[in-house]
Order: structure tokens, then sequence, then C-alpha cells
């Protein structure tokens, strides 16, 4: 079972893009099983393995096989479109795509759930159960991978998936305060520009350009019990929209001490830093 996701992305579908259509499962038999919950047989499900000669005929095997197959086709398209996007919010990501709202969304809209083969006793809680209706979705992804193998249902899920992975990524952008990103024709955000040595604008730390101002900074402000107020703007000249040129002012009680630019909020507080060590009769 996936995780289950409060969000539900519901990415937009028409003419240009259109919602992708079922392939057919052929095996009446793996079709059969991956539309029977396990209420429908009411088998006890507390057994470690099944007798050789009576396999279990529900569709849990299937489902679980799905949710494999599924984030290993998701994590694919993240890596294929988004290769510098970091391990942490790709994770967000996927769990938002493959979580339990957005799979029970997309179960309705091929109207999986219709097809299932439940307890009589229970079917019409059952059929509207959220979970149950994703659970048959994972169910038909593993069904179809052992009726036609990876290559049918990696291509019907990429063309299902990649409008999905697109609202996600632009929902966990926002999640960590990013501005928007532009388009490319395929529909998927633009990636990040790592271009260097514009100017005085310096990257993060880690490429060796940030020498430490900052944290001297701060300590010698905190000496003098001072606060420092960081001003801050953004710029596209010299940048673009999806890596913009942080501009910043540290302020002390009004007064400019330093300003700086940089690709990340950080770097410019180095550069404005170091200014700012300067003003202080401090050269480095």
């Amino acid at each position: 079972m996936s995780i289950n996701s409060p969000h539900v992305l519901r990415p937009i579908f028409d003419d240009s893009n259109p919602f992708p259509a079922l392939p057919p499962i052929h095996s009446k038999d793996i079709e059969c099983q991956v539309f029977t919950h396990r209420s429908y047989h009411a088998r006890p499900n507390h057994v470690f393995e099944d007798h050789p000669t009576d396999p279990s005929p529900d569709n849990e095997k299937y489902e679980h096989l799905g949710d494999a197959v599924l984030c290993f086709v998701v994590t694919k398209i993240l890596m294929d479109n988004y290769p510098l996007l970091h391990v942490g919010p790709s994770t967000k990501l996927r769990s938002m795509v493959v979580g339990n709202a957005t799979l029970a969304n997309i179960s309705c809209q091929y109207g999986l759930h219709q097809h299932l083969r439940l307890h009589a006793a229970q079917e019409v809680t059952l059929r509207a159960s959220m979970n149950i209706q994703a659970d048959v979705f994972e169910s038909y992804v593993g069904g179809l991978y052992c009726d036609q193998g990876l290559l049918t249902t990696e291509t019907w899920l990429k063309a299902l998936f990649i409008p999905y992975v697109k609202d996600a990524y632009h929902h966990i952008r926002v999640q960590h305060g990013l501005p928007p990103v532009p388009l490319l024709g395929n529909g998927l955000p633009a990636l990040v520009d790592t271009g260097r040595g514009i100017g005085r604008i310096t990257d993060d730390e880690g490429n060796g350009l940030t020498r430490g101002h900052l944290a001297l900074f701060n300590q010698v402000m905190n000496k003098k019990k001072l606060d420092v107020e960081w001003v801050y703007t953004t710029e596209v000249e010299g940048g673009t929209i999806t890596t913009p040129i942080w501009k910043t002012k540290a302020e002390v009680n009004g007064e400019v001490y330093g300003r700086g630019m940089g690709r990340t909020k950080k770097a410019a507080r180095n550069e404005a830093a170091k200014e700012g060590l300067k003003k202080l009769g401090i050269d480095m």
C-alpha cells in the first residue's frame, strides 16, 4: 500500500495531452485476480504462507508488486527529468505522486473500483474506500506487469504520471519557499542553471568561495550586542527565473554595513558580511 498523502494531485489533461487509455490485461485469470479483494473469499489473513495446492485468490500479491513497479517508474521519471534534485525533496515528491489520495483519484477515473469483487456485506463501504481504490490501481499495475512485462507497463505509467510529477514538483517547490519556474516544451519545469563566475556573484560554500565571513560577522555583531537585519531582493538580469540572483544588505539600526549578491541567500549574506567586516576595521 502506498503512503497516504493528504494532497490530491490533479494535473490538466486535454486534447494536446490526453489521459492515457488503460492497457488491457490479456490473461483472464490475472485480470480476475487483480479485481478480487481478500474479503470476497473471506480467507484468514494471519497465515504465514499458502499451501502449494491452495494459493490465495485475492489481489494482494499483485498490489504488492504493483506498488514496487510504480515506485520504480516514478523514481526513474524523477531521475530522468530532474537529475539535480536532491534525495530528500525527491522522496517527498514521489510520496505525493504515489500517495493513496492521488492513486484513488486515478483509479476512479479508470473506473477500476467498479470492477472489484467484494464481500456482499461490505461491498458499499469497501468500494467507496480511498485506500481500496488506490490498492486496486496498484494491483492492476502488478497484473499488467505479469501479463505483458515492464516495457508495456512503463510506457503506460510514464505517459500517465509525468503530468502528476510536474504538478508535485511545483507543490514541493512551494513548500520549500522557492519561486515558480518556467515550463519547457514537454510541460516539465526547466532545470536549474548552474552557471558560475558572473561578476561578484557567488555560489554556496561547497565550491570554496565562502570563507567564513558571515560567521565572523555574526560573532562580532553578537559581541557588540547589535541586531543585524538582512534585507533581500531578487533580479533576473544576470540570472534566470529559475536561478534568481539574490541581493541583500546588512542593516544595523537602519545603517547599511554591507551589500552582496549571490545565487543563494547565504552566498549573498557572505558577500555583504565581507563588506561589513571591512566597515568594522576587520580585513580578511
